[in-house]
């Protein structure tokens, strides 16, 4: 299939789709029951998921761990992170033993006193909003609030090899049985009325990084229904995926799944271009 094929009316359905949470799946089910072919549907979806030549990622644009040579562990500040698994599209690293328990605990322990129920941005006016899709109680820390939070902040830092300036400062979460988040994108919509002012403030946000506080009876996991792909959440360990523009086309779409026994904490990290303040 040409790239003509794929109409802009169509090309926007799908990120529009895509951009609401839907899976590949379902659009592909959507496109069959109004005339399209499984091959024909596949292809179209595969050219508008596919960036063009000049929307590449250049090198050194976005956050991310050494991994020339395949290492199975990195070293930061003394202390050993293993790497789990690594994925190029989207740019996905696990890691093990990125905090240890006495750390995760000792975070969830300053959090616990300051939760509220989550919001999410409302790009439409840049303020930010309770919104159903997002069920968990949060709240954020001082970039270097407390000494455990600057040396945490320090390791990300070194590990990622991104200022610790350019980073939003750490927020946590708590997700009780039955609580999710359904997928979406961390990055902001430039085209949206709202991104404006969220922009002004560091720039765009380039990665993310979700550490696992703690380990949930049940469920839980962090899944990428555009790769595939879910990563169980285990305490001490978190996951990286890193997205070069704020493109559907990074595959970063993500989610957190119900939590479906006991309560699973994590600390996320976001990354700017800018410096963040």
């Amino acid at each position: 299939m040409s790239d003509a094929a794929v109409t802009a009316e169509l090309r926007h359905w799908m990120l529009a789709q895509l951009g609401a949470g839907r899976s590949p799946d379902a659009i592909l089910a959507a496109m069959r029951d109004v005339g399209w072919t499984q091959d024909q549907a596949t292809a179209a979806l595969q050219l508008v998921l596919t960036p063009a030549p000049e929307e590449e990622p250049r090198a050194g644009r976005t956050p991310g761990p050494a991994l020339d040579g395949s290492p199975s562990s990195i070293v930061v500040d003394g202390h050993r992170v293993h790497v789990l698994a690594v994925m190029q599209r989207p740019r996905l690293v696990v890691f093990g033993g990125l905090l240890n328990d006495a750390e995760c605990d000792a975070l969830v322990e300053l959090a616990r006193p300051r939760l509220a129920r989550s919001e999410t941005v409302d790009t439409a006016t840049g303020s930010t909003e309770i919104n159903g899709a997002r069920t968990s109680d949060g709240m954020f820390f001082a970039r270097g609030e407390t000494p455990l939070l600057a040396r945490v902040e320090q390791r990300i830092a070194a590990l990622l090899r991104w200022p610790v300036e350019r980073g939003e400062g750490l927020q946590v979460l708590r997700y009780r049985p039955g609580a999710e988040y359904r997928p979406h994108h961390d990055y902001f919509d430039p085209d949206r009325p709202g991104s404006a002012a969220v922009l002004a403030r560091g720039g765009q946000r380039v990665a993310t990084l979700v550490i696992y506080l703690s380990s949930p009876d049940g469920g839980g996991a962090t899944s990428f229904p555009d790769a595939g792909i879910e990563v169980a959440p285990v305490k001490g360990n978190a996951v990286f995926f890193a997205y070069e523009a704020p493109k559907p086309w990074t595959r970063t779409l993500h989610g957190a799944t119900p939590v479906l026994g006991g309560e699973k904490w994590v600390a996320t990290k976001w990354l700017r271009q800018r410096r963040f303040d």
